[in-house]
């Protein structure tokens, strides 16, 4: 385990933001991992398991306590299931899929971060999401230094959460997929209109982590009834999307110093170049404060706020 001190955060995310964290380590295994985790206790230093950095907003004054950076690894294809390190980058399955003729991730394609992260909080699109497709999770308890599998009626997938996201002593190490044979051809032209969708909806190079709110579950008849009215589709399981709703306040394009409500996908909070990562946070509440007070609906963040 090589220790670095004073390592900026920012090239880490994709906000690009954030300070320096005090102590800094790469991990791309088991024992790497648990090594980390045993110099931080016998430091007695907080720390922090970053993965992909797409779902992460680092303070402005940054980590006082150790960064450990899942990343690497390796794709293993066996038959219809595919396994996959925690480090991976979740477009590197979906392409790894559709080489070897496996149907069930191609709607992933464009997701930002890795395929740990990805399990962790059951990322999602276009219909599909991560956790129907898990066979296994392989994890390491931090508390106890013990691996464990989990199969996936114990993983409690749930919408952008899971058994990994809601339990901080267990870290997804690898899982395995369980897909269907499928088309190259066909798989290719899928990925490339979903990554093309994703596109049209906002551009993927902008400096934001893509949805910054979970869309929340609405019980309020005459809001969904709006938004069914508003866009021909009715809630899906009655959630309405963070989105629309923030656009229904107002807030579409609203500027606090560097940070931006997006003018295409409301539910992106944008760096436009300069922002801060209280200008993030100071913007996020805005938006929260006025989806409650004009919608009664409480928005939760998607994105994690880390050294605040």
């Amino acid at each position: 385990m090589f220790l670095h001190e004073n390592i900026p955060l920012a090239p880490f995310t994709s906000f690009h933001i954030g300070g320096k964290a005090r102590y800094y380590t790469e991990v791309s295994g088991t024992i790497e991992l648990a090594e980390a985790f045993e110099y931080a206790e016998e430091n007695h230093l907080v720390f922090y398991v970053l993965s992909g950095g797409s779902n992460v907003l680092f303070s402005d004054q940054g980590f006082s306590g150790m960064v450990i950076h899942i990343t690497g690894g390796g794709i293993t294809v066996s038959g219809e299931r595919i396994t996959v390190s925690a480090g991976i980058p979740l477009m590197a399955v979906v392409t790894k899929a559709q080489g070897a003729s496996l149907q069930g991730v191609e709607k992933l394609a464009g997701i930002p971060g890795s395929f740990g992260g990805a399990v962790r909080g059951n990322a999602g699109a276009f219909g599909v999401e991560i956790g129907d497709l898990v066979e296994s999770v392989k994890t390491l308890d931090r508390s106890s230094g013990m691996v464990k599998e989990y199969q996936n009626n114990e993983c409690h997938f749930r919408y952008r959460t899971s058994l990994f996201k809601e339990t901080k002593n267990l870290v997804v190490l690898s899982a395995t997929l369980k897909l269907a044979t499928g088309d190259q051809e066909i798989l290719a032209r899928v990925i490339g209109e979903t990554i093309a969708s994703r596109e049209a909806k906002h551009p993927q190079s902008a400096l934001c982590a893509g949805s910054f709110f979970m869309n929340p579950f609405v019980t309020d008849q005459h809001l969904l009834e709006e938004f069914e009215k508003d866009t021909g589709h009715p809630s899906k399981d009655g959630r309405l999307p963070a989105g629309w709703l923030i656009d229904h306040v107002g807030l579409r394009g609203k500027t606090i110093g560097g940070a931006q409500v997006s003018l295409l996908h409301p539910n992106y909070l944008v760096n436009t170049g300069h922002a801060t990562a209280l200008d993030v946070v100071t913007l996020a509440s805005l938006v929260k404060m006025k989806v409650r007070d004009e919608l009664h609906v409480r928005l939760e963040e998607e994105v994690q706020y880390v050294g605040f």
